[in-house]
């Protein structure tokens, strides 16, 4: 498998207006009624398949192999949180990114994750067990 490369700097942003179903109380992360880790985690990796998407050759996918999630303010039912991931560094097949967690101006978290770039098709007959 060729890989492809990446450039540190590529970036990409995604939105979630939070509702009832994304609260600690309806993930069973906690029992408060405002955005749930989980969700912010999902928020920020959502991000990062978005920077790699529009310049990965067919056959290749990344999948996430490590994160680091620093949730720093709680965020109500209906306001708009911003998941900006931007590339930090390039190792062989790890691809490690920057996430910042914003609403508005107040940044909600700030997670670390590294995905890993695989052959789409053997990783899921591995996960398959074939």
């Amino acid at each position: 498998m060729e890989l492809p490369e990446f450039a540190p700097g590529l970036n990409a942003r995604v939105e979630l207006t939070v509702t009832d179903s994304d609260t600690a109380q309806s993930v069973g992360s906690g029992d408060v009624p405002v955005l749930a880790t989980p969700r912010v985690l999902a928020l920020a990796e959502a991000a990062t398949v978005a920077a790699t998407a529009r310049h990965i050759p067919g056959g290749i996918t990344t999948v996430g192999t490590l994160a680091e999630v620093r949730h720093r303010m709680p965020t109500p039912v209906g306001r708009r949180v911003i998941a900006h991931a931007t590339l930090a560094k390039m190792d062989g097949r790890k691809l490690l990114f920057d996430v910042v967690v914003r609403d508005g101006e107040t940044v909600v978290a700030e997670v670390r994750i590294e995905r890993a770039l695989v052959d789409r098709r053997d990783f899921i007959a591995r996960a398959l067990g074939a």
